[in-house]
């Protein structure tokens, strides 16, 4: 897999892959860009949602006709000095529709441990939530 990514002037950039579709990235006002597209740490945490969401879809393929609503909310704990890292990640999944929460787990687990290669190229800690029908039916 290859990425090709371009300098655009102060801290922006476009990468382009294999796909041929492109994304900017840009630094905040803080770190000298003018915020004109998504910062990589940004752009990590939406690969990761974006990985693990298609495993989970994959897995569940034969129920999605009773899910109304998959959203993955990514939010990630960073090291105070640099580099400043993810040290862990909470992934929320938000699901509504007709399925129980056991195959809605069993599809998260499955693609965390086997499936998403975004996960596992990460050091950082990644803990998993499922918020079913608006009701917190996470694992203790």
């Amino acid at each position: 897999m290859k990425v090709t990514t371009t300098w655009n002037g102060k801290r922006l950039f476009t990468s382009v892959g294999a796909s041929g579709y492109s994304v900017g990235m840009d630094a905040t006002p803080a770190y000298g860009g003018d915020g004109k597209g998504a910062t990589p740490m940004e752009l990590l945490l939406a690969g990761l949602a974006g990985c693990i969401g298609i495993d989970v879809t994959m897995i569940l393929d034969q129920f999605l006709g009773s899910i109304e609503r998959i959203e993955i909310e990514a939010d990630g704990a960073r090291k105070e000095e640099p580099p400043t890292g993810f040290t862990a990640i909470d992934l929320t999944f938000n699901v509504d529709g007709d399925i129980p929460d056991y195959r809605v787990w069993k599809a998260i687990e499955m693609g965390s441990k086997k499936y998403c290669a975004v996960s596992d190229s990460l050091k950082a800690d990644i803990r998993y939530k499922l918020v079913l029908n608006g009701v917190d039916v996470s694992k203790a």
